[in-house]
């Protein structure tokens, strides 16, 4: 899955973004905050940060 699309979705929950040092991405969904680091130099997410992208959502209170 493709970064841009995992922050499209943020967004669209109602996540606020901000760029952290790095390629840090600094998320704020429903009281959580959470790191994410945004892969580099290919645009495809491994499978352990969308778990971690899962487990936030889950903490922020998003249901499928």
């Amino acid at each position: 899955m493709r970064w841009k699309d995992i922050e499209a979705l943020l967004k669209a929950k109602g996540a606020v973004l901000s760029e952290g040092d790095g390629s840090r991405v600094r998320v704020k969904l429903n009281g959580v905050r959470a790191t994410f680091h945004r892969p580099h130099p290919s645009p495809n997410t491994d499978k352990g940060a969308l778990r971690s992208v899962r487990r936030f959502l889950t903490e922020a209170g998003v249901t499928p």
